[in-house]
């Protein structure tokens, strides 16, 4: 997985490059999420790994497939087929978020909840962790009954703990830690 970001990380910085330039960094990243999702798809991987098609075949047919795309993107997506490069495409959208997030000053929050949240609840959360980190927040939210109640958010390796199983945790420790001081 490392060597897929070391492979992937020029690539993300041109697209990032080239977007920032033109004012394009929403459609860049639509596009690239775009084209992760079709690479995703088991008969694309066929096709690309085919040794009876061309480059410009296998270009074409990811063209077509992906539908309108600027210039620049196009002239993108047939440098990733001619350095046969298209296996790093997830490291390459997850890189240039990267760096979108940093040039927008926004930071991604990844919640996690034993309950479904309604509207308010993660407006209100959002709004809290915007005003306690200082930046624009967009947020992820799964449902992980293990939690037992509350929430787990991790903000970049930040991890805030607010769960029913996260203070049980906290507390066994606490009680062990206890005990072993009196034992000694």
């Amino acid at each position: 997985m490392a060597e897929n970001v070391t492979i992937a990380r020029p690539y993300a910085d041109a697209a990032f490059d080239l977007a920032r330039r033109a004012g394009t960094l929403a459609s860049w990243s639509e596009v690239l999420d775009r084209l992760v999702a079709i690479m995703a798809d088991a008969n694309m991987q066929d096709c690309v790994s085919d040794p009876a098609l061309s480059a410009d075949q296998i270009s074409g047919l990811l063209l077509g497939v992906a539908g309108e795309l600027a210039s620049d993107q196009s002239n993108f997506v047939r440098v990733l087929v001619d350095n046969e490069r298209l296996k790093v495409l997830p490291e390459i959208r997850e890189l240039f978020a990267v760096l979108k997030n940093e040039h927008e000053d926004v930071q991604d929050a990844q919640i996690a909840s034993a309950f479904p949240l309604d509207d308010a609840t993660l407006v209100s959360l959002k709004a809290d962790l915007e005003a306690r980190f200082k930046s624009r927040i967009e947020t992820t939210v799964t449902i992980d009954p293990e939690l037992i109640g509350g929430v787990r958010i991790a903000i970049g390796d930040e991890v805030i703990d607010a769960s029913v199983r996260g203070k049980l945790a906290s507390m066994a420790a606490t009680l062990k830690n206890q005990e072993l001081s009196n034992a000694t």
